[in-house]
């Protein structure tokens, strides 16, 4: 991969880790664009959002309790998004499938991205190098944008810890 990468009119710089290229953002860049299904099938891509206000939220894996928790937390207050003129996208590596059996089982009133060859993850550079137990491997950092109705990042919250973190995305929008 070359150490620039183009997003929208944009150039994104990004820089070589030793296990991936990580892109990085800054608040009052355009966001990358993208285009994949959701947990329906349908074609889902940032630029069908244009105009509204945009919550992407990158999560590890379907049905897990912290992001259980995350979506759930979005799915309570999804009524206080809207009326900030928003919508939310969650994005995970996890099939279709596994997403439509996750938005079934908690009753999600929003999307969620497959993103299983892991190009949008890496696009936003949230697939990092991770650890657990000693054992290093790659996964998603759960990470949230806010993206105005223009296509640019106004708010980057990185290393999300799920308690409190709706609110913060709130009473950012």
């Amino acid at each position: 991969m070359s150490t620039t990468q183009k997003s929208a009119s944009k150039k994104i710089a990004t820089k070589k880790s030793t296990a991936t290229v990580e892109t990085l953002l800054k608040e009052g860049q355009i966001a990358p664009a993208f285009q994949s299904v959701d947990e329906t099938d349908s074609s889902v891509a940032l630029k069908d959002y244009k105009g509204k206000k945009v919550v992407l939220y990158f999560y590890p894996k379907d049905d897990t309790p912290g992001c259980t928790t995350e979506a759930c937390a979005f799915r309570d207050g999804f009524s206080d998004i809207r009326k900030k003129g928003a919508v939310i996208l969650g994005v995970s590596p996890d099939s279709v499938k596994s997403h439509l059996k996750f938005k079934d089982k908690h009753g999600l009133p929003f999307a969620l991205i497959a993103d299983e060859d892991k190009s949008i993850c890496q696009a936003y550079g949230v697939w990092k190098e991770k650890s657990m137990y000693g054992r290093k491997y790659m996964g998603v950092e759960r990470t949230t944008f806010l993206i105005d109705e223009k296509g640019r990042i106004t708010k980057i919250f990185p290393k999300v810890s799920v308690t409190g973190h709706f609110e913060e995305v709130l009473e950012n929008l």
